[in-house]
């Protein structure tokens, strides 16, 4: 009879999930983009990516050298403008590269983080079983109080402590992590400071001649140079007005600037109106933007009278050439002049431009290129006078700071003489008008500015610096200590120590340390006072007789 195995089926094993391929590639790739490698390579990407916006012109910034540029390169430039060359931090390439280093950089340091503080939390190890074979050690009488004198010791000292029976565990130089958290997280808080610039922040520039005819709104129409964020428009700028009443400038006598004051007025959004003074170093503050003193120059005030006898005045400002005497050159224009007024008929090859190279303080003899100090001490102004059409009504663009060269070579405009004039003096020119040179008025250059991101840029860059600094000089070590009955067996040599207790000391540096040893000796002498560190003349690491190590503690 055949006997039946009753015993019932093992069961049948479960089918073995396949690995999802696509969790596996997505896990591996936020493991490498959050890798400190991957962060470094990213930073270097963005600075590599921020040359072209360093190197060619920006449209945000300068549209005019755009166009310039476009003139002057016409192949290259609609390449380079196809891939956002010149809105370079504005560009899908470069904000790809910054949210990449940014989610980088949170995902290093969020995990770093989590095991610092649990670190931070945890008690020192306890003290391992064999001290001799850490890199520093030594064997000492044992202080009154035992282990209890030993933590106190070492707190005092600032070491993380704990006492576990006759041992000692404790560690110290976690400032080194903190500060790299601290560096890093740092870093994060720069690129928000740095996009919200970027996003929210505005500034411009204004040439702005004393006067209240020559009044300054804080509108984008009115600056020389605007750079507006993309999250901002232009009915978004504060509305605030600034008037020039006078500025102050001293040198000393080499020419070297010495102070540097502007007055003005400022006229505020709700209608309040009050003086106002500001300096270089001092800028002028408002409800919502920061006036900022860059440079000053003069105006010259020329007045031009024309055959019918009908007076203009510019006082247009020159712009410095940059010498030590604020040698100044500029144009003063006068497109509407010579206008019959009987029949109000204008001819435009009569229009006047003067072009001029002021000295506040001319040389006593020729050439009269460049003055001699920054200040009117002897003021001049050399000026070269141009008649015909000045191009101004064709709507090509120029710089109102230099005649228009483009006419001149196509004979529509000529030369008509020069003429070196004092302050007072009139020149008749060969038509019979004249122009005068009634003296100069200051200007200042302004830059006004919105960053919100400013105040947040400048804590976290100090923050910053001091988390690099605990990383560079911070050393994580700890140290350990095992109080020794008294008759127990001298660790170094085997032998009995007799009726005198010991302590046995040890020291690892979990980071390079190279006064690590220097260190453990002087708190090793601060707690048993003739202790020699292992390694040291009479101590035996490789157990030998030891009894230097004896000599040195009984």
């Amino acid at each position: 009879m055949t006997a039946v195995d009753e015993r019932p089926a093992p069961p049948a094993e479960a089918p073995r999930r396949r690995p999802n391929r696509l969790l596996a590639l997505l896990r591996n790739s936020w493991r490498q983009l959050t890798s400190m490698r991957t962060a470094l390579v990213l930073l270097f990407l963005l600075a590599v990516a921020a040359i072209p916006g360093s190197v060619l012109p920006q449209r945000g910034v300068n549209p005019e050298d755009v166009r310039d540029y476009f003139t002057a390169h016409p192949d290259l430039a609609p390449v380079l403008d196809r891939i956002g060359a010149f809105e370079a931090f504005g560009s899908v390439w470069f904000s790809a590269i910054y949210l990449l280093l940014f989610t980088s950089l949170i995902g290093c340091i969020t995990p770093r983080l989590r095991d610092h503080v649990r670190a931070l939390r945890s008690k020192p190890p306890a003290a391992p079983k064999r001290l001799d074979r850490l890199p520093q050690h030594a064997v000492l009488p044992a202080p009154e109080g035992g282990a209890a004198a030993i933590a106190e010791t070492l707190r005092r000292r600032r070491w993380r402590v704990v006492v576990r029976g006759d041992e000692v565990s404790a560690e110290k130089g976690y400032l080194k992590e903190t500060g790299n958290l601290l560096f890093h997280s740092s870093l994060v808080v720069v690129l928000v400071g740095v996009a919200l610039g970027s996003w929210y922040g505005w500034s411009g520039n204004k040439l702005l001649v004393a006067g209240a005819d020559n009044a300054f709104c804080n509108t984008r129409q009115q600056y020389a140079e605007s750079k507006i964020g993309p999250r901002v428009s232009s009915a978004d700028l504060p509305g605030f007005c600034i008037q020039l009443d006078d500025f102050d400038a001293r040198f000393l006598e080499s020419g070297q600037p010495e102070f540097f004051n502007a007055e003005v007025t400022v006229d505020e959004a709700d209608g309040a109106r009050r003086p106002a003074e500001f300096s270089v170093n001092s800028p002028l503050r408002l409800d919502g933007a920061n006036v900022y003193l860059l440079g000053h120059g003069y105006a010259p005030v020329i007045r031009y009278t024309d055959r019918f006898g009908k007076s203009q005045t510019s006082d247009f400002p020159f712009l410095t050439t940059g010498d030590v005497g604020l040698t100044s050159e500029g144009l003063a224009a006068f497109p509407d002049v010579n206008v019959d007024p009987a029949t109000g008929s204008r001819n435009p090859d009569l229009q006047m431009a003067f072009s001029g190279l002021y000295l506040p303080t001319a040389p006593a003899a020729a050439p009269f290129a460049r003055s001699e100090y920054p200040t009117e001490r002897n003021p001049a102004l050399n000026l070269v006078a141009y008649r015909g059409n000045l191009g101004m009504d064709a709507g090509i663009p120029g710089s109102v700071y230099e005649l228009d060269q483009r006419q001149v070579r196509a004979g529509k405009v000529k030369e008509v003489g020069t003429k070196l004039l004092r302050k007072g003096e009139t020149w008749t020119l060969d038509d019979g008008t004249t122009v005068e040179f009634l003296g100069t008025v200051p200007y200042i250059t302004l830059s006004v500015r919105y960053d919100p991101g400013a105040t947040l840029l400048l804590v976290s860059s100090a923050v910053l610096l001091v988390g690099l600094m605990g990383s560079l000089f911070g050393r994580r070590r700890r140290v350990f200590f095992r109080v020794l009955p008294a008759g127990a067996a001298d660790p170094t040599s085997g032998s009995p120590t007799g009726g005198s207790s010991l302590v046995e000391a040890g020291g690892l540096p979990r980071t390079d340390h190279p006064g690590f040893a220097e260190e453990f000796t002087q708190l090793v002498a601060a707690i048993g006072g003739d202790g020699r560190p292992a390694g040291a003349a009479g101590v035996d690491r490789d157990g030998g007789d030891g009894a230097g190590a004896r000599e040195g503690v009984e």
